[in-house]
């Protein structure tokens, strides 16, 4: 009944998803493309053997690599089919698969939307990347015999507490999952209260993603043609915070450039204008590099948040000085960029604990303390070695998380299948 009543509910806000992807589109008219996806109508079948991964946007997309290679290796007949919900997912797709995968969007969970996804690709199971756990089509799933799995699974206490209150609805959702690999033992416990077995706690995937060979040597270059001039990396910024970054800016030393990089294209002009308005000498990535006058770099562009992090002595990593949970900061340990992060860091807190404690991050309490933070730690090189060759050791020390995963889903879709 549960079901039947959520399903009822979501076609009554079929006109809302509707002004959703109108709204998105004026931003980013490719939300109007493939639109009969969305609902569950594709094109020609695809022959052979498939696996299903779903990763709902870009951060998913990336982080999905290791396992996605790993799983083209131990079932090398099979096509992988890499399911999203975003535009600037499915170009994160193409740029770290290209070809070697087939992209189609995962419908909205309307119930006729997903049977007819199932039985178009006939996948012979599914991992679902971190959080995507959508009612209709778990039940789907299981009625045609469909081993679907959670990956890189993190649960925060504030969504544990939602899924709570929808227990009739959740509660069998949850449980239809043939496993869940769990990045913590918190976000493990979470979801066995929600009735997932089993649940194994794998740790998170992002550690075994290797920074892009040409993206680091990018950045080298950059670097190398900027000089010895300092530069400071605000990386995935979110609505808000470019305020508050600029705020911090006017603490550090004039010398210093500023990469500002927001996490989502569609605001690039939204804060080119803010840089204008407040009369700020900047240039922007898709014009070349920055020149001597100018004290901001707007790194508008897709994909190259690791020469970004290559660029840079030191980042601050978005989404945490206000309360939006964070960014991932693996990435830049991973590239050897000490890190900065506000004080909420709710989305990824096992591993910004982690950071913290390994000496690779520091946490700010607010834009002040970040700018005073920045301008001390630019002038003192010996700080920021320790921090990167602290950030290099908490990556590799987390590393090897794939091997585990892939165990795991090997003998669970195995048991599903018996």
């Amino acid at each position: 009944m549960a079901r039947l009543t959520y399903s009822f509910v979501l076609y009554l806000l079929t006109p809302l998803i509707w002004l959703r992807l109108l709204w998105r589109a004026r931003r980013q008219p490719e939300y109007l493309q493939r639109l009969g996806e969305r609902y569950g109508f594709y094109g020609r079948r695809l022959p052979g053997p498939l696996l299903w991964v779903h990763a709902v946007s870009v951060g998913e997309t990336r982080a999905a690599q290791p396992l996605v290679e790993a799983l083209q290796r131990r079932w090398p007949a099979h096509r992988i089919l890499l399911t999203g919900m975003t535009p600037t997912g499915r170009q994160a797709a193409r740029e770290v698969y290209g070809d070697r995968v087939v992209q189609a969007y995962l419908p909205y969970d309307y119930p006729g939307a997903v049977d007819r996804f199932l039985r178009h690709f006939s996948p012979e199971f599914g991992v679902l990347m971190e959080t995507e756990v959508w009612p209709n089509l778990l039940a789907a799933a299981r009625r045609r015999a469909v081993p679907v799995m959670l990956a890189n699974a993190r649960l925060s206490a504030r969504s544990a507490r939602g899924y709570g209150r929808i227990g009739a609805l959740a509660r069998p959702a949850f449980a239809s999952l043939a496993g869940v690999a769990a990045q913590t033992a918190d976000d493990a416990a979470r979801l066995a209260e929600l009735g997932v077995a089993p649940v194994e706690v794998c740790g998170n995937l992002k550690f075994d993603v290797q920074p892009p060979a040409d993206k680091l040597a990018l950045g080298r270059q950059w670097r190398a043609a900027l000089g010895e001039r300092p530069v400071w990396l605000a990386a995935s910024t979110r609505e808000g915070e470019e305020e508050l970054v600029l705020q911090a800016w006017r603490s550090v030393a004039p010398e210093a450039l500023l990469v500002l990089v927001p996490r989502h294209p569609q605001r690039f002009a939204e804060v080119a204008a803010l840089l204008g308005a407040r009369g700020i000498e900047f240039a922007r990535r898709s014009e070349g590099l920055p020149g001597p006058a100018s004290r901001v770099w707007l790194g508008d562009s897709m994909g190259e948040m690791a020469a970004y992090y290559a660029l840079a002595d030191l980042a601050f990593v978005g989404g945490s000085l206000l309360p939006l949970g964070g960014q991932n900061l693996i990435e830049a340990a991973a590239c050897g960029c000490p890190v900065l992060v506000g004080p909420h860091t709710f989305n990824f807190k096992q591993a910004t604990e982690d950071a913290l404690a390994a000496g690779a991050a520091l946490r700010v309490a607010d834009a002040d303390a970040l700018g005073v933070a920045v301008d001390r730690l630019l002038a003192d090189e010996t700080a920021l070695a320790g921090m990167r060759e602290a950030a290099q050791s908490f990556a590799r020390a987390h590393q090897g998380v794939t091997g585990r995963m892939l165990a795991l889903i090997a003998d669970w879709s195995g048991r599903a299948a018996r």
